[in-house]
């Protein structure tokens, strides 16, 4: 089947068009007429759909309303078609193979009446297409196919360091210097401006270099439909250091409140509370915040003057501060950062219309950078510039209700390849301020069939590369970037842009969404196609059930904890034919959770569930029937025992569990590539063995038990069949994870001498008492961590430094069996010997150590992350507990969490003194960020 890439206006398209060729191609005995009518739809829908690419390249203004009105029709239409075939697809499926002679005769009598409608059904629809095909004449018909895209460095450099942005130290000092005077009363400064100009980054850097000592410090975003009661939980979770967790959530607002009072009501504190919308939400915020005159800062940002005011209302240390657009040499700046590096690269001729282009842009600092995204994506020539100038003039220019920065968005959006509209308006799923997993989100589009393909493993590094791609337009931001600095891990998507791709995809009924302002306007719309709950939905939820046409539900995501009213419906949510996706990131559970017949979502791809105690939630028996399912993930529940039909799943890729039983037969999971986190003493001595037949298997991830108390013959017999096909599989796995393993068990690795494994990430946690010296034959490993009790070896750093590809090293120290000598631990000294692609190191020290990096250490290191205990600082001589940091010739950012137990003051400011001396200092300029717990 040729490859069709979905788009926003054709979404599903792509997906039909493949499954009506599939069921062509398959065994169904159609009567004729029924498959001279499959036959027809899927030729008409193939030109149909080119009409809707060239659509999908033109904005909305240059489509006159019965354009609009046709594309609606024909979304609406592929859809239906789509849930007729499914239907007609699951009535021919044969469940599960125990079914008896009988049951089987019924079957087959019911199938034959259920298929004398479907050729009726067929002509219905039949007719339709015809109709809308007519209507479609009228239509030029383009189409072209997207190239995948790498990710361009220059893209995420501009979110990863906010310090360097420009045009920020200015108003950067002033608002630190309002903020920092010798008065010990409260202050508060409120950043306002317009949407776009980057007030949360300024926040942030304000935030983050007030290098005075606090007790606490908290980070919130409000958003333009908060749950007040969800932030102030968050506010308090970061000031306590989480001491109040299994508390709060059962808290009511009145009693947040006043336990964050007198909380705080001592101390000094540091808070930042960015994007406050409404004044009654900054109102409930400050009757959680003392005036206690210890010098404690707030910090806000907001788009309202009105709210600006009213944060700063009645406090003698407060300042509001306008943001300011970006003057003309910053923005220049800006904007070639992200095209040439530097304005010296760009070309002479550029140079002109550049200048143009910025004008147009009025210094927002968002407006640039998407601008710049666009242009990166086009030919560096000047008819190629100049024509995107025209573009920009004719948007911002013309009289209209829409702000500037929506108007540039719009551009940006109209010039994506088609096959990315649909994948940046299912952003609109998650909520404002959201930080998504690229891998979820991935994984996310794949089932939706979002991502154009018959191989899934093509089709999800064709998904990376459509990331990538939106990355590389600075539509969407990058949160956390892998150490090899070409793979995005986390992002968002910042807030104005969200804005505007919420807009986009409730217009095109895309998504339906549900929070704090109830349905979007699409909902009056005759049939929801994905659904997604944002807020708490426990109030409305019987209304919601009776008005939703649940037959046309393709996917739910679902959000937040205080939606437990969903338990009780879960039966009408999930009885429908055409479910591809439940993804579920938050439900508290107050009794079991009931996850509907199975049977009717066995179209279902991806299953995600993260559930709050104290309730429960099993999985159902007959699990066997979701034969297409790929991806289960229930590592954050509360499921202790896993059906047996679950080996019946033929396509599952991924399983991710949490501590619960698996039924034997594991091996029969052929197509299963990733599997975790199994804790072996849960499961049986069979299945454990079972692992090895796992020949597809590439990702996994164990908790080896050893604890005395299991030291049975069992446990030595569970032992021994780990080690054994631990031993088989190393020789296949990409990453491996292995919890609580002690020195003895790892014997496995022996056997990848002279044959280095493929192995390239590893960790082991545990009893280690040092470095295995079979680690230095994992030549392709590139990320590894190790946690050890007591000292490491002169040797152990040397296998450790020996790794000729490691980018990314975590070692972990604990006291030794014998508890903390009177001798401390030598100072680890790192050389220039080794470690020479290292990229990020981290160092979490529970016993007494020092480091000292040598002239030449670790060349490429850019993140170092510490972690040391502030009672050792005098104990190591001059220089306390880290020498050498200059000589990290590479260094961009340090975190140093200080553990100031048993400490005194004189020694954790002396810790954190040295570190942020020797950064000031370095010729890097590294970010410094102190945490003292």
């Amino acid at each position: 089947m040729a490859e069709v890439m979905a788009s926003a206006a054709t979404g599903v398209m792509g997906s039909v068009i493949g499954k009506l060729t599939a069921m062509l191609g398959e065994k169904y005995q159609l009567a004729r007429d029924a498959e001279e009518g499959i036959r027809f739809l899927k030729e008409e829908l193939s030109t149909m759909d080119a009409v809707l690419q060239n659509l999908a390249e033109k904005g909305d203004d240059q489509i006159d309303p019965l354009a609009k009105d046709w594309r609606s029709k024909v979304r609406e239409l592929s859809y239906d078609i789509e849930d007729c075939i499914d239907r007609f697809r699951l009535n021919h499926s044969h469940g599960g193979s125990k079914a008896n002679f009988v049951r089987k005769a019924v079957r087959k009598v019911k199938i034959l009446l259920q298929d004398r409608g479907l050729a009726e059904e067929i002509q219905k629809l039949k007719s339709l297409v015809i109709e809308q095909s007519e209507r479609a004449k009228r239509y030029d018909i383009h189409a072209a196919s997207p190239q995948p895209v790498l990710l361009d460095l220059r893209a995420p450099a501009l979110f990863a360091e906010a310090r360097d942005l420009v045009g920020i130290d200015g108003p950067r000092k002033e608002i630190i210097e309002l903020l920092t005077c010798e008065e010990m009363q409260h202050k508060v400064v409120s950043i306002y401006g317009t949407a776009g100009q980057g007030k949360t980054t300024l926040a942030m850097e304000v935030y983050r270099k007030i290098t005075e000592a606090f007790d606490c410090r908290a980070f919130v975003s409000v958003s333009q439909t908060p749950d007040i009661k969800k932030l102030l939980r968050d506010i308090l979770s970061q000031i306590s250091n989480n001491q109040f967790d299994d508390q709060t959530e059962r808290w009511e607002m009145e009693q947040l409140i006043r336990n964050m009072r007198d909380y705080l009501i001592d101390k000094r504190y540091l808070i930042l509370i960015d994007d406050i919308w409404s004044v009654a939400a900054w109102e409930l915020i400050e009757s959680a915040l003392p005036r206690n005159d210890n010098g404690s800062i707030v910090i806000t940002t907001t788009r309202s003057k009105t709210v600006a005011k009213s944060c700063c209302a009645g406090i003698i240390g407060a300042h509001m501060y306008e943001a300011q657009p970006l003057g003309d040499e910053d923005s220049r700046s800006l904007f070639f950062k992200r095209l040439f590096c530097s304005r010296e690269d760009c070309p002479q001729d550029l140079r002109e219309v550049s200048s143009d282009i910025l004008k147009k842009c009025g210094g927002l600092p968002l407006a640039i950078i998407s601008i710049a995204g666009l242009l990166a994506n086009k030919r560096q020539m000047v008819e190629v510039w100049v024509n995107t100038l025209k573009s920009i003039s004719a948007a911002v220019d013309k009289d209209s209700h829409i702000d500037k920065m929506k108007r540039i968005l719009l551009l940006s959006y109209f010039d994506l390849p088609r096959h990315l509209k649909s994948c940046l308006l299912y952003l609109s799923v998650f909520p404002e301020d959201y930080v998504i997993d690229c891998r979820e989100l991935i994984l996310l589009w794949v089932a939706e069939a979002l991502i154009p393909g018959q191989d899934r493993e093509s089709m999800e590094q064709l998904g990376r590369s459509y990331l990538n791609d939106l990355i590389n337009r600075s539509l969407v931001q990058p949160a956390k970037v892998g150490a090899d600095g070409s793979t995005v891990k986390t992002c968002r998507v910042h807030d104005v842009i969200l804005e505007f791709i919420v807009s986009k995809a409730v217009e095109d009924n895309f998504v339906t969404i549900w929070n704090r302002n109830g349905f979007s306007q699409n909902y009056t719309c005759n049939k929801i196609r994905r659904l997604s709950i944002q807020e708490d939905i426990s109030g409305p939820a019987e209304e919601m059930v009776k008005t939703m046409k649940h037959a046309h539900i393709r996917s739910i995501n679902i959000f937040g904890y205080n939606n437990s009213g969903l338990v009780k419906h879960a039966s009408k949510f999930l009885s429908n034919q055409v479910l591809r996706v439940l993804n579920i990131r938050g439900l508290r559970v107050d009794g079991e959770c009931y996850l509907g017949q199975v049977k009717r979502i066995s179209q279902m791809k991806y299953f995600g569930i993260k559930i709050i105690r104290p309730g429960g939630c099993e999985l159902p028996e007959d699990l066997e029937k979701l034969q297409h399912l790929e991806t289960l993930d229930i590592s954050k529940t509360n499921i202790t025992k896993l059906p047996a039909s679950i080996i019946q799943l033929q396509r599952l890729v991924r399983l991710n569990v949490g501590p619960c039983q698996l039924p034997d037969g594991i091996g029969n999971l052929q197509a299963l590539e990733e599997l975790s986190t199994i804790r072996l003493n849960f499961q049986s001595v069979k299945f454990i063995q079972g692992l090895s037949d796992l020949t597809n298997l590439k990702v996994l991830a164990i908790f080896w038990t050893y604890a005395p108390e299991v030291r049975d013959v069992e446990g030595h017999e569970k032992e021994r069949a780990c080690i054994s096909s631990l031993t088989k599989l190393f020789t296949r796995l990409r990453q491996l994870t292995v919890w609580g393993c002690p020195d003895d068990t790892l014997s496995f690795m022996s056997l990848c001498v002279g044959t280095p494994p493929p192995l390239q990430r590893l960790v082991l946690g545990g009893d280690l008492s040092a470095v295995p010296h079979q680690i230095s034959s994992l030549l392709n490993l590139t990320r590894l961590r190790i946690a050890l009790w007591g000292e490491v070896s002169k040797e152990g750093i040397n296998i450790l430094a020996s790794l000729p590809i490691l980018v990314s090293l975590s070692v972990i120290l604990w006291p030794g069996n014998e508890g903390e000598s009177s001798s401390f631990h030598p100072r680890y000294a790192i050389n220039s010997e080794g470690f020479q692609r290292l990229v990020k190191f981290t160092f979490r020290c529970r016993c007494e150590a020092a480091l000292e990096f040598e002239p030449e250490a670790m060349p490429k290191l850019q993140r170092l992350k510490l972690q040391l205990l502030a009672r050792c600082q005098f104990k190591y001589g001059d220089g306390g507990l880290v020498l050498g940091l200059q000589n990290l010739a590479g260094l961009k950012y340090v975190r140093l969490r200080i553990n100031c137990g048993a400490a005194t003051s004189d020694e954790v400011d002396s810790l954190e003194d040295d570190i942020r001396g020797v950064a000031g200092v370095h010729h890097n300029r590294p970010i410094v960020q102190v945490e003292r717990i």
